[in-house]
């Protein structure tokens, strides 16, 4: 059977896109592969380690898992989105620095995109319901803490209980 193409439009970090994929690519390869968005990390590629986290309309998907096709029509954000005009990290990336919450870094973006979700709630959670928002993630390196305390210091930070 030969290969079938269709059409993709939608909006990547903020920039509207059209390219042919293959029917049968993950988001992930469509991503990587035609858009050089290398924070979309290609780890378990069954959805179950969160490297390839992505925001898709304002919610956080597992790109392996999700076909490039479904992506007609919505607006994606990766990691790449999160810089300033001039390079600058955002808050939830510095924080992860300054919580050595990173480490071989594999994982990291993935992470910080889940926890881009969650701060966009603006709703203040306990440790244990980010430790649980946070759950769908694998790291080998961090041990998790180091993760969890740069998302609850980012989060107190937004919400105006702990100083900028």
């Amino acid at each position: 059977m030969p290969v079938q193409y269709k059409l993709v439009k939608c909006t990547i970090n903020g920039k509207y896109t059209e390219t042919m994929v293959d029917v049968r690519a993950s988001l992930t390869d469509m991503l990587r592969d035609d858009y050089r968005l290398t924070s979309v990390k290609k780890g378990c590629e069954v959805g179950e380690c969160g490297a390839c986290n992505v925001i898709i309309d304002h919610e956080c998907f597992n790109s392996c898992i999700y076909l490039a096709i479904w992506a007609d029509g919505k607006e994606i954000t990766t990691l790449e989105s999160l810089m300033g005009p001039n390079g600058e990290l955002s808050d939830i990336q510095q924080a992860f620095i300054d919580e050595a919450a990173v480490q071989c870094g594999f994982c990291t973006p993935g992470f910080i995109m889940s926890a881009v979700e969650i701060l966009e709630s603006g709703k203040e959670y306990t440790r244990e319901e980010l430790r649980k928002l946070m759950s769908g993630h694998l790291c080998r390196c961090t041990g998790y803490e180091n993760i969890l305390n740069a998302v609850e210091k980012t989060m107190l930070r937004r919400l105006g209980k702990l100083p900028s």
